[in-house]
C-alpha cells in the first residue's frame, strides 16, 4: 500500500519525534501522516498504542510517569490530585491504584479505561489554588503543590482514610523549609483549617 511505504514510514518518524513523547492522533494527522502509514508503524514495532487515540514510538526514552502524563494528554486541563499527587511528591506510602484527577465542575468525565481514573468535579476557583506545573517527557502536567495535597487529603479524609491525611502531613513536616503557615492557607483554601490544626500543632 503505497500510504505505508518505506519512505513515508521514515519522513513521518522525525515528525513525530517533535511533537513530544506522546501524540494524538488527531495531530499525527495533522502532520499530514495518513492512518495506513501510523497502522503500518505500530504493526512493526515502531510506534505503540499506549490509550486509546495516543501514540509513542519506541524508540524514544521510556516515559516517566506514564499514567500522568497519558491522561494529561488525553483530558487537557486535568489537575492531579489526592493520592495520585500526594505519591508523586512523595508524601504517602500508598501506590496509587487509579490516577486521581480534578476537573472543572460541569465538564464530563473523560472515556478512558487505561489507566483508570478517579474523577473530582471542583470549582474554578479551587481548580486554581495551589496547583504546579511539572514537565514529563516534554509533557506539563498540572498537579496540586505538597500543601495543597496534605489539605485535600484532610478535606476527603471520610472517603480515603484519617490514615492517609495524617501520614502525609507527618511527611511533609519532617521536610526541611516545610512552613506551617503556608500549610494552614492551603487549608484555609478548602476550608480545612480547623480540622488540620491541631494535627498540625501536635506535630510542632
Amino acid at each position: 500500500m503505497a500510504a505505508a511505504s518505506p519512505l513515508l514510514i521514515k519522513k513521518a518518524i522525525p515528525l513525530l519525534k517533535r511533537k513530544g513523547a506522546l501524540v494524538r492522533l488527531s495531530e499525527v494527522l495533522e502532520l499530514g501522516v495518513h492512518r495506513d502509514t501510523l497502522r503500518a508503524m505500530r504493526d512493526q514495532g515502531l510506534v505503540e498504542q499506549v490509550s486509546r487515540g495516543l501514540y509513542r514510538l519506541t524508540s524514544g526514552e521510556p516515559l516517566e510517569q506514564p499514567d500522568l502524563v497519558t491522561v494529561t494528554r488525553r483530558v487537557p486541563g486535568a489537575v492531579v490530585c489526592l493520592i495520585s499527587a500526594l505519591a508523586l511528591h512523595e508524601l504517602t506510602t500508598q501506590i496509587p491504584h487509579a490516577v486521581d484527577i480534578a476537573l472543572k465542575q460541569g465538564r464530563r468525565r473523560p472515556r478512558i479505561v487505561h489507566p483508570p481514573i478517579n474523577v473530582y468535579w471542583w470549582s474554578a476557583a479551587a481548580l486554581a489554588q495551589g496547583i504546579d506545573k511539572r514537565k514529563f517527557g516534554g509533557v506539563e502536567v498540572l498537579v496540586t503543590n505538597p500543601e495543597r495535597s496534605v489539605a485535600d487529603a484532610f478535606r476527603y479524609r471520610n472517603q480515603l482514610g484519617l490514615d492517609l491525611a495524617i501520614e502525609a502531613l507527618r511527611t511533609w513536616k519532617e521536610r526541611r523549609g516545610a512552613r506551617p503557615d503556608k500549610l494552614l492557607a492551603a487549608a484555609r483554601s478548602v476550608r480545612v483549617e480547623n480540622v488540620i490544626r491541631p494535627f498540625l500543632q501536635a506535630l510542632l
